[in-house]
Formats: structure tokens, C-alpha cells, sequence
């Protein structure tokens, strides 16, 4: 359920506040499943007796792709996304990548985030697919920079864009 569900997407004009997701806490579970995950076992993540001894941060930090992977279920909670509708009920998104991304801040481990998602740009590409471009920002909870900042793109696909996209698929 979204937190500050401001605007349907579909009546959103560019520049429009979308939403805002719910508080997230990034504990160290979360931290060192995304490092089982990834086959990513690097100390600064995940060995806080290392991190007290040699980071900069003094405690471990989540990994900055681990803040990106999070935006699909933070857009879910802020933009109302209703993972139920197939393409001729409603339609579905395909994530479609980013323009822009940037690791602002690091994470410390036992931090809260959330995202706020603004709408930058609709536009159909062929009937059934409307790209929109999202501008993202993930905020730390009590600090004044930003985890991330992001454009990120998504594809939203209803019947006809469906059609063309399984017959490429041989289906």
C-alpha cells in the first residue's frame, strides 16, 4: 500500500510528484542476503569487526546495487502498482533501465530509506507501450544527502504491445 500516493500515473503530467514509499530499514540480514545473492562477499558490507577496524564508515554499509534493486518494491508501495492486471485488464511494466543513476550516499546498516518518485516523461513508443521516465531519489532517514538519484525508465505494456512482444518471443 503506498505511503503519499499522490497522482495515477496515467493522469500524471511531467513534473508531477507520484508518490512516496514507506520507510525500509536496511539491516544487516538484508545486507548480507544481497552479498549470499551476488556472490559479493566484500567486508565493507559484510564483517562489522572488520568495518570498526578499517572503514571509513566505522560500521557496514549497504551495497549501492542493493539500494538500486529496492526501487521496484519501493515503487510498488508508492505508485500503487496492482501486480494483479494482465495486458488486456489493466497492463504490466517491464523495467526498461535507467538514464541516469547515481550513488549518492552510503547506507550504514540499521538505516531506514524511502523513495520519492516524480513523473519526468510519458510517451507511447508504438500502441500498447508507453515509456515513462521516473525521477528517483532515495533518502536516508536523518541525513541530508541522498542514498540515490536516478532516472529510471519503464515500459508499460497493455494488449497490442503484449501481442507483438510474445510473438517475438515464438509464443
Amino acid at each position: 500500500m503506498p505511503q503519499d500516493h499522490t497522482l495515477r500515473l496515467d493522469q500524471a503530467r511531467p513534473g508531477d510528484h507520484l508518490g512516496t514509499s514507506a520507510w525500509l530499514l536496511i539491516d544487516q540480514a538484508r545486507i548480507d542476503q544481497f552479498a549470499a545473492a551476488t556472490s559479493d562477499p566484500d567486508p565493507m558490507h559484510v564483517n562489522p569487526e572488520w568495518c570498526a577496524r578499517e572503514s571509513p564508515f566505522r560500521t557496514t554499509i549497504a551495497f549501492g546495487f542493493l539500494t538500486l534493486s529496492l526501487l521496484t518494491h519501493l515503487s510498488h508501495q508508492a505508485l500503487g502498482w496492482d501486480s494483479s492486471t494482465g495486458a488486456d485488464d489493466g497492463g504490466y511494466g517491464l523495467n526498461y533501465g535507467f538514464d541516469r543513476v547515481r550513488l549518492v550516499e552510503p547506507v550504514p546498516v540499521n538505516s531506514r530509506i524511502r523513495a520519492h518518485f516524480t513523473l519526468i516523461e510519458r510517451r507511447e513508443v508504438r500502441p500498447g507501450e508507453v515509456r515513462n521516465k521516473f525521477g528517483v531519489t532515495v533518502e536516508i532517514e536523518g541525513r541530508e544527502r541522498p542514498a540515490l538519484v536516478a532516472e529510471w525508465l519503464g515500459l508499460w505494456v497493455t494488449g497490442p504491445g503484449h501481442r507483438r512482444i510474445e510473438a517475438k518471443q515464438g509464443g
